[in-house]
């Protein structure tokens, strides 16, 4: 049975999708956050990873891609324009993606505390992360030390969130220094596997359960699996339009 319109339950949906065609991802989310807005469904979290792909969020700027988008997609890695905030960033396999689907009333609350649940899974295998939300948009996301371990964009419209983070787990992060990443010159990103070694590092999955948890326990909820016909996601989604709605910084 499906929650009551416009409902906020004590439980948060968490949905695993494996890997998903970033195109593909976007449409997934629209028909999510239609289905939320009529309360369809409660407050959801996609776990998935996506193939090879570099996205412009809406604060991307002229020069981001300094070898030029033929080199890009000589690599194999695709450059999409999107509807988040933020600058460039690049996503493969082995990063775990997170997207919520979530009615929210503050934006930037919400930025801190998916900042703060990023870094108590982090914490959990012994990596010592922070926000740095003094430091201004650019900076918003995770990092050790001086290296950034997460990334943060979001999109809001109608009071519904869509995107969210990308940490780096086992992921190659080369990709990451063929463009000015985040819009930071010189930024040094890293994973959780860099700081820790292969041997001691968690999988993927191990590390996405851990975040399932800690974002669910961030905003005071129970984690509740689900899966995609749960949430009338369709296989092959078509495209949707965006509507003009809020962009914040990643």
């Amino acid at each position: 049975m499906s929650p009551p319109r416009d409902s906020v339950t004590p439980d948060l949906w968490v949905c695993q999708l494996g890997v998903v065609p970033y195109r593909q991802g976007v449409s997934i989310q629209e028909q999510l956050r239609a289905r939320r807005l009529d309360g369809a469904v409660p407050d959801t979290l996609l776990l998935l990873e996506h193939p090879r792909v570099y996205t412009r969020g809406r604060r991307s700027r002229d020069g981001e891609l300094p070898l030029g988008e033929s080199f890009y997609r000589a690599q194999g890695i695709e450059v999409i324009d999107t509807d988040r905030g933020g600058r460039i960033t690049y996503h493969g396999p082995g990063q775990l993606v997170g997207y919520p689907i979530m009615r929210i009333e503050h934006v930037d609350r919400y930025l801190r505390t998916m900042e703060d649940a990023i870094s108590a899974a982090l914490d959990t295998h012994g990596i010592n992360a922070r926000g740095r939300p003094l430091d201004g948009p650019d900076y918003t996301g995770v990092w050790v030390g001086e290296r950034k371990i997460a990334s943060i964009g979001v999109h809001v419209s109608r009071g519904v969130t869509t995107h969210g983070f990308a940490v780096n787990v086992e992921n190659d992060l080369e990709p990451f220094s063929w463009v000015v990443a985040c819009g930071l010159p010189g930024v040094q990103m890293t994973s959780v596997e860099s700081e820790l070694g292969a041997a001691r590092a968690p999988s993927l999955a191990c590390f996405r359960r851990e975040m399932a948890y800690r974002f669910c326990q961030a905003h005071g909820r129970r984690a509740r699996l689900t899966s995609p016909g749960r949430l009338g996601i369709a296989a092959d989604p078509a495209p949707a339009r965006a509507p003009v709605a809020q962009a914040v910084a990643a």
